[in-house]
């Protein structure tokens, strides 16, 4: 099962993705976490804050190479089927890869090197033998690029404030553009059902699942601690979020 997780910045986008890797790691199932967000967080939520894991997108070198440009010229399909074994995070049955983003403010185009973090993001989509977390970053571009058309499911968590539901529209409308059939509303940071109730009517849908606020997630995340660990109820919300989606399969 490949999962993406969307959302507007804030959401809790990156602290549900950790709580579904855990979640899946608890099942018995091997995980790849991908961490796809500009601003990765992912590494210290699994527990892994200790570690330095370096973003593909920062290794300039590598990225212009594979991408093979000649001036204005690049290859729109470059080789990256050697990248993800060597620039994997592992402990256990757990795999992290972090893709970062490329900085393109007064740097000029930087679609050579998006060219190969995309083709190596649809690559390993299509990869078998364990279910995959996508992280992705806030907004709505990475769904204009087209780069996680691959997924079995989207995820779009929203919060119960109208700032967080109008991004949500906009990710569902480029889902379906990319006709995207699995695209899921996820409520988060809630407090009570006039929260839920304001998710249901705002998005005209019942979301797949919903997380509880919680105070200690915040305490978790400034001791570099695993948010998974913080609050049981946490991590019954994303057992049932998988148990939901998999008969969608």
């Amino acid at each position: 099962m490949k999962i993406a997780v969307c959302g507007k910045g804030g959401v809790g986008k990156s602290t549900i993705s950790a709580l579904l890797v855990q979640a899946l790691l608890d099942q018995g199932r091997k995980v790849l976490a991908i961490d796809a967000d500009p601003s990765p967080h992912l590494a210290r939520l699994l527990g892994l804050g200790r570690k330095t894991i370096v973003p593909i997108a920062e290794m300039k070198d590598l990225l212009q190479q594979r991408s093979e440009r000649n001036g204005p010229f690049y290859n729109m399909n470059p080789r990256v089927d050697d990248l993800p074994d060597r620039f994997m995070e592992k402990q256990g049955s757990l795999r992290l890869m972090v893709l970062g983003a490329i900085p393109q403010g007064g740097a000029g185009c930087a679609c050579a090197e998006n060219a190969v973090l995309r083709n190596l993001l649809n690559r390993l989509l299509l990869s078998e033998g364990e279910d995959i977390v996508l992280d992705m970053e806030a907004g709505v571009e990475h769904l204009g690029r087209g780069t996680i058309a691959s997924v079995d499911h989207i995820l779009i968590v929203v919060q119960p404030y109208r700032g967080s539901i109008e991004t949500a529209g906009k990710i569902e409308t480029l889902a379906r553009d990319l006709k995207i059939k699995s695209l899921h509303v996820v409520a988060s940071n809630i407090q009570d059902s006039s929260d839920m109730d304001f998710i249901r009517e705002s998005c005209g849908v019942e979301p797949v699942g919903q997380f509880p606020f919680s105070s200690e997630v915040r305490m978790a995340e400034r001791e570099g601690r695993p948010v998974a660990s913080v609050d049981k109820r946490l991590l019954d919300a994303a057992a049932e979020l998988i148990q939901n989606l998999e008969p969608v399969l």
